[in-house]
């Protein structure tokens, strides 16, 4: 049995946060572990209350997992980490472990403009999880925080210098997202070595939320199958593409994407 986990935060509605990774997990034959970060009070409509947990107590739950299942835990996949010192309870417990693939969320605010990390928690997500990250995920005002941009990012040229800020900073592979953009959603998945161009179609649909969780957890998910970075990338977002088509909408705001397994998990 193919095992990942992921550290986020948990989500109502069951689109976004660990929900939504452990629904992508299974979508894709994966059995999902997890551990709580924070508790969020939220709907389709947004986010009305974020309470952190304590660090002590993710550091915990990490271990209990880890420890249990040592050596059978190939990629964890980090989501909303809230603040400085659960960055730091993290990023500790990962570092414990060098051998684990990390794909790191960089979830810094909610679509609604909620805050999921606080200013600390950014300079610590910067110093403590970049280095630690075999990929690194952010969306375009994301990137403009973590790399610490004169602007914001309104073009495929600020994508990839973003990128090649975080590369800069210790990660080894950027995967740029520019689906808030105008014209095509286009990301670019950068490494020192490659730029690979990964175009999409902008599709016209309410459920949205937790399409950046479920890219991520979906790229984890072919990692911790064997799949190589690139494949892993273009599968995962072939996959949300997908679920975007294929979701009904269950609230008056954003709503989930819809999970199911793959053609060609």
């Amino acid at each position: 049995m193919t095992i990942a986990l992921t550290i986020a935060g948990s989500d109502p509605t069951g689109g976004a946060g660990l929900q939504g990774d452990l629904r992508t997990f299974a979508a894709h034959g994966v059995h999902g572990l997890s551990a709580i970060t924070c508790v969020t009070v939220q709907g389709t409509r947004g986010v009305r209350a974020v309470v952190a947990l304590e660090p002590s107590l993710v550091r915990a739950q990490i271990d209990v997992v880890l420890d249990d299942l040592e050596g059978r835990v190939p990629v964890a996949k980090l989501g909303a980490l809230a603040t400085a010192d659960i960055v730091r309870a993290v990023a500790d417990a990962l570092d414990a472990r060098p051998g684990m693939l990390v794909v790191a969320d960089t979830v810094i605010a909610a679509s609604s403009g909620a805050r999921l990390l606080d200013d600390a928690g950014v300079d610590a997500l910067v110093s403590r999880i970049l280095p630690r990250a075999a990929l690194v995920t952010p969306n375009a005002e994301e990137l403009r925080i973590l790399a610490e941009l004169d602007g914001p990012v309104v073009d495929e040229g600020g994508l990839l210098a973003g990128a090649r800020a975080l590369l800069r900073r210790g990660a080894r592979a950027v995967l740029a997202k520019g689906g808030h953009l105008p014209g095509a959603p286009i990301d670019l998945l950068v490494t020192d070595d490659s730029v690979l161009r990964l175009v999409g179609e902008r599709i016209d649909s309410a459920c949205t939320h937790g399409t950046g969780c479920t890219l991520a957890s979906a790229i984890a998910a072919h990692l911790a199958l064997g799949r190589p970075l690139e494949q892993a990338a273009r599968r995962a977002k072939a996959y949300v593409a997908d679920a975007m088509r294929s979701a009904t909408p269950i609230g008056p705001g954003k709503s989930p994407l819809a999970h199911f397994a793959p053609k060609n998990p």
